[in-house]
């Protein structure tokens, strides 16, 4: 589209890639000796494994390691090893110029919704496993890179990250972090571990508010600024789920946020309003694998395009994810 600009990998190329033997249903290792290398091979691209041996691993390697002498970083795994290389990265003294270093993401976990996203972008038909598989190999073998939006979370204990994905409280992010147990089922964890918390729907309590995208507005006013005039508070404040997405897919079959894309400088932001029925939600999620469910015109879920939000939770229940990642329950602003 125009106003995107592309950047090329250079020829011959050197690849980090960091790899979670433990990821997704653990065979991320042989799919890479079986399915990638061979392509990177015949690209041009000389490649480096770090296989991570335990959690922050791999956070610790990029955010201490002079990376200078690799091109890219390749992360092949689930959305959460990215996650801890983006905010290793974001630690560095250098991080201004070292976020310029492409980064390629290759599926390997079972929630691999960046790279679905990217494939969705690409203009590719919906794919899954193996084929998405492949589809970002020859993606990260064409070299072509262009630039993607972080968003900075803030809590109220004052920690900061940076997410690439996503923000959530309450329903999802409970089928999130309920349906870990299952992780070796791949994809199919989602579907059960929405099963089972549509069993015990609960309701939520807290305080939305958000600023707006509005087009041409400017700089947006300083969120962090009490007197801002410009943020809209949701009048409920009961909800069944809120998540606030920046890419189209939260997850190989849930096409979120169609209109979404790299770096359109939006939050998507979705909220679903207590008094849903289980059925309503039910329907909501099976529409969500074609990206129709705007289209059903539920009363109780609302989607809204922001450059900021804010969430106060009454009380410090439900979990909260940022990148498919526990957090604790506290106020948070993105």
């Amino acid at each position: 589209p125009p106003g995107d600009s592309y950047g090329v990998l250079p020829r011959p190329c050197r690849a980090l890639v960091l790899l979670n033997p433990q990821s997704g249903a653990g065979r991320a290792l042989e799919d890479f000796q079986a399915v990638v290398q061979p392509m990177l091979a015949e690209a041009d691209i000389a490649t480096t494994v770090f296989i991570t041996e335990r959690p922050h691993h791999a956070h610790e390697k990029v955010r201490d390691e002079d990376l200078s002498q690799w091109d890219t970083l390749v992360v092949m795994s689930g959305d959460g090893l990215l996650y801890e290389v983006v905010n290793g990265l974001m630690e560095r003294p250098d991080w201004v110029d070292i976020m310029k270093k492409p980064l390629c993401i290759l599926p390997g976990g079972s929630g691999n919704a960046l790279a679905a996203s990217i494939n969705y972008y690409a203009g590719n038909d919906h794919v899954a496993k193996k084929k998405l598989l492949l589809n970002c190999a020859f993606i990260l073998c064409k070299g072509l890179h262009t630039q993607m939006d972080l968003v900075s979370l803030s809590t109220a204990s004052g920690k900061r990250f940076f997410s690439f994905l996503g923000f959530g409280w309450g329903f999802i992010s409970d089928v999130d972090i309920d349906s870990e147990k299952y992780r070796r089922l791949g994809n199919a964890r989602f579907t059960l571990g929405t099963l089972q918390c549509l069993a015990k729907l609960r309701v939520y309590q807290g305080r939305l508010s958000y600023l707006p995208a509005a087009p041409e507005q400017g700089t947006p006013p300083s969120p962090t600024d009490p007197h801002t005039p410009h943020w809209t508070v949701v009048p409920e404040e009961e909800f069944v789920s809120v998540y606030a997405i920046y890419q189209s897919h939260l997850g190989t079959n849930l096409l979120m946020a169609p209109a979404a894309r790299l770096h359109d400088g939006f939050i998507h932001l979705f909220y679903l309003k207590a008094g849903i029925s289980r059925v309503a939600l039910l329907k909501i999620f099976l529409a969500m694998a074609r990206g129709t469910h705007l289209d059903l015109n539920c009363p109780h879920l609302c989607y809204v395009p922001v450059r900021a939000f804010r969430l106060e939770p009454r009380a410090a229940t439900g979990i909260m994810t940022v990148d498919g990642e526990a957090l604790a329950c506290e106020p948070v602003q993105g």
